[in-house]
């Protein structure tokens, strides 16, 4: 073999093990993705099923339940608009709290309840992921705006003036 013919195989095998390697890290990284889906998109159907993502929220108050077993616990994730129930076994973080904000990783159930793998609690009193601030506040802005839009349509009664 020429030393040219030498060298095209040596390029085009480093190439083909480069793209190989490429692959291999893409794809590791595609499955490790986990996209982040507000309570008011689950609801809607906008869930991936069968596929792993992130729901976040606030914590419902009232709608924590512990099993007899002491590790599966079943509580309420919402923006203040939708709602979705979370089922987890394992323990929870230590600030984990009613009415305070909670990421939760996992997969939608055929039943429409969600199976979180990992749940992930706020920091601190100022702290909430970004991705659920935004569905909070979303959720809040459409609210506000129906408001206004159902407070419009109805007449209201003239008031007498004295």
């Amino acid at each position: 073999m020429k030393s040219r013919h030498k060298k095209l195989a040596l390029i085009g095998g480093a190439l083909a093990v480069i793209g190989i390697i490429a692959a291999l890290v893409l794809n590791a990284l595609n499955s490790n993705i986990a996209l982040y889906i507000s309570p008011t998109d689950v609801a809607a159907g906008k869930a991936p099923q069968g596929k792993l993502f992130r729901i976040g929220g606030m914590v419902k108050e009232g709608s924590v339940a512990r099993e007899a077993d002491g590790v599966t616990v079943r509580f309420v994730v919402t923006d203040t608009e939708k709602d979705i129930t979370v089922n987890y076994k394992g323990i929870l973080p230590d600030l984990f709290k009613e009415g305070k904000g909670v990421v939760a990783q996992g997969k939608l159930t055929d039943a429409g309840t969600f199976a979180a793998t990992e749940v992930l609690a706020k920091h601190d009193e100022n702290y909430m992921p970004p991705e659920a601030a935004k569905a909070v506040s979303d959720a809040h802005a459409r609210a506000a705006e129906k408001k206004a839009t159902d407070g419009a349509a109805t007449p209201t009664k003239p008031t007498a003036s004295y």
